[in-house]
């Protein structure tokens, strides 16, 4: 079945400057994400005639959403009219390891500068079916966006994402489904039950050239703050390391905003295996030339262990942050950082684990340390 492909947009914004009240003081810094910026990526696609935006008026535009006061791209692309793109690569970026699900892979699909996004948000894919119920085209998938919005070859015609390939086996962890006749399966013949994810197999099979039905982008929780000088710490799982590889490649790496940031970022990443440990390479290079302001740390939950974890003794994301919490929590309490977590739920009852009795050795109650965390907009999370 054929989806219809829906053709770019103009939507002709007019833009301005938003005005200085008399007798401001000037700010003396760049916005770490300027109005200016959000507009230039707007205009790859024909969203915007200027280069910069105006604040929020009381006409809502299609495509575009205000957030915090300005204007970003906002479902341009809808699943009954979707963007047809076409893959440029994937690469298996993990090792095999005792999982069946061992197989992550890092996409880079073309969208012609139509479907342009900023670092955080997300897009959907609709693979062609049929899913669970039978549906075909299969229902749509978002996913966070693994680049930063210039795309890894910084043409802004580009979009990546990191994609882990579902498998689920009976007898090899929860299987509670299947959708592969038995006997057939190519990797696990003799099973009972073989479930393959439809669009996470959909991603991970495409070849270069083959098309690919996009939607979005969407999503403002989990972008970048505008303050140059603001600290951010990383809490990522997994494939929930995608918003943060957009974040950093924007701050240490595209030749358009590097040099800019003037904060801290620290990153930790939670995988079970050494082998499953995601863009190793790039950490290595932006720690060597910001070594002040960027650090990373992994947590390897089937090698390591910590005596932190009074479940099953692995190390978990928010174990391997205790190690640190002295630094960490001098960091939370600063009115400039910023948290974000990306991956498995358990990392927001792992962050009160990190930190509630520091909270509360200090006289505060948690609840309401973390209640203003999230009034003042720094306390960013999307997991599953």
């Amino acid at each position: 079945m054929d989806l219809p492909v829906a053709r770019p947009l103009n939507l002709g914004l007019e833009v301005t400057r938003p005005v200085q009240a008399p007798g401001a003081a000037k700010s003396t810094t760049t916005p770490l994400v300027t109005t200016s910026r959000i507009s230039a990526v707007l205009a790859v696609a024909g969203l915007a005639r200027c280069g910069v935006l105006r604040r929020a008026t009381a006409v809502k535009k299609k495509g575009v959403r205000v957030v915090e006061g300005k204007e970003i791209p906002w479902n341009l692309f809808s699943p009954k009219a979707p963007y047809q793109g076409s893959c440029i690569s994937k690469e298996t970026i993990t090792s095999k390891t005792p999982l069946v699900n061992w197989e992550t892979c890092h996409v880079i699909m073309d969208h012609g500068g139509k479907v342009p996004y900023i670092e955080g948000q997300s897009i959907g894919i609709i693979a062609p079916g049929p899913d669970k119920k039978g549906e075909t085209p299969a229902k749509i998938r978002l996913y966070s966006i693994a680049s930063s919005a210039p795309g890894d070859d910084e043409t802004s015609k580009t979009v990546s994402l990191v994609v882990k390939r579902v498998v689920e086996v009976a007898g090899k962890g929860w299987c509670e489904y299947s959708n592969v006749p038995k006997g057939k399966d190519p990797e696990f013949p003799d099973a009972e039950k073989v479930y393959r994810g439809v669009c996470s197999s959909h991603i991970c099979d495409l070849n270069a050239g083959d098309d690919v039905l996009i939607t979005g982008p969407t999503g403002a929780e989990m972008l970048l703050p505008e303050d140059p000088e603001a600290n951010m710490i990383f809490m990522a799982t997994g494939t929930g390391i995608a918003p943060f590889r957009s974040h950093l490649r924007y701050l240490f790496h595209d030749k358009v905003s590097k040099g800019k940031f003037k904060g801290v970022a620290w990153m930790f990443l939670g995988v079970p295996y050494s082998q499953s440990i995601l863009y190793d390479e790039e950490w290595k290079e932006m720690q060597a030339e910001y070594p002040d302001q960027f650090r990373y740390d992994y947590a390897v939950s089937g090698e390591e262990k910590s005596e932190k974890n009074k479940i099953n003794g692995e190390m978990w994301v928010q174990h391997k942050m205790m190690q640190y919490a002295d630094d960490l929590w001098e960091l939370v309490k600063d009115p400039k950082t910023h948290v974000y977590m990306c991956g498995l739920k358990g990392m927001e009852s792992g962050f009160a684990e990190c930190f509630q009795e520091r909270v509360e050795a200090e006289g505060m109650d948690y609840a309401e340390f973390l209640k203003k965390m999230k009034k003042d907009k720094r306390y960013h999370v999307e997991v599953y």
